[in-house]
């Protein structure tokens, strides 16, 4: 598979609901939360992508748009933007939905570096 096709096969999309226990005195989701659950969602590309064991060596520009209320349902959108010779770099989206609605938008973005920490045997 070339390396554009290993991208995009790797891209990773994770679908959350806000309950309140992961929220703040706002009623909003914890932003401590939602890197716990971008940088989850960038390993698991990041992991697809290789096959290898990989960890996050940094994040870089989490830019938090909207708060995301509890009841909020949320997507998180993972995609491989560039590949070295140990690292992964992934972009993830995180997208707020209305529970009840169609009304949907760009809550956070944010990139991720992962390096590979091992060889498959």
């Amino acid at each position: 598979m070339h390396l554009e096709e290993r991208k995009l096969a790797a891209r990773t999309r994770v679908f959350k609901a806000v309950f309140p226990g992961e929220t703040n005195h706002y009623d909003t989701l914890f932003g401590g939360t939602a890197l716990q659950w971008m940088d989850e969602v960038a390993f698991i590309a990041a992991t697809r992508f290789s096959r290898e064991k990989v960890v996050t060596v940094s994040s870089d520009k989490v830019n938090f748009k909207v708060p995301i209320p509890a009841g909020s349902l949320v997507e998180l959108d993972a995609q491989i933007t560039k590949v070295g010779n140990t690292s992964i770099e992934v972009s993830v989206d995180v997208y707020k939905e209305d529970m009840y609605s169609d009304k949907r938008e760009l809550a956070l973005h944010g990139s991720f570096v992962l390096v590979a920490i091992g060889r498959k045997k």
